[in-house]
């Protein structure tokens, strides 16, 4: 499938939002108390525009929206793990349609490409243990767990580590 990968517009923001709350309610990934809370922040495309990067992949032919990632730079609002030199990506979301398909795929590349095009030294993100369709993409990719940097965001949220050391 031919995707294109774009910058979200104004215009996409209240699509964006839609997706991505769907994939993480669909997905039961909102399982961890204060859902209500997150699921407000995963729909706040504006404010993650505004402060990173949102990254939105199309179908070519029909435009179809199939996934979003946001990427942050290092140092950015949205960067959470704060190491020197590292941009992350957050709140992946690929709508059922895409899945398979090579979105998830193509939007991580998008992200890696991002932070060679800034001059990062690796790229990291947190990910839960559930989401292991997402760590089997990961690990094929190249990222690796990184242990020492687990975190925990609230003492009932565990989370993973991994990341993907670029060479320039």
């Amino acid at each position: 499938m031919d995707l294109t990968i774009t910058r979200a517009q104004p215009a996409d923001y209240d699509a964006v939002a839609d997706l991505v709350g769907a994939v993480y309610l669909d997905d039961d990934l909102l399982t961890f108390g204060e859902q209500d809370s997150y699921l407000n922040s995963l729909r706040d495309v504006a404010t993650r525009a505004a402060q990173a990067e949102v990254l939105i992949a199309r179908t070519q032919d029909t435009g179809e929206l199939l996934g979003s990632v946001t990427y942050a730079a290092p140092g950015s609002p949205y960067a959470e793990l704060g190491a020197d030199g590292t941009a992350e990506f957050r709140m992946l979301a690929v709508a059922r349609a895409g899945r398979g398909r090579g979105v998830g795929e193509a939007l991580v590349r998008a992200c890696l490409d991002r932070a060679r095009q800034q001059g990062a030294t690796r790229v990291a993100l947190s990910t839960l243990d559930i989401m292991t369709t997402a760590h089997r993409l990961y690990e094929r990719l190249g990222f690796r767990r990184t242990p020492e940097r687990d975190w925990n965001p609230r003492t009932d949220i565990d989370l993973k580590l991994l990341t993907y050391e670029l060479t320039l």
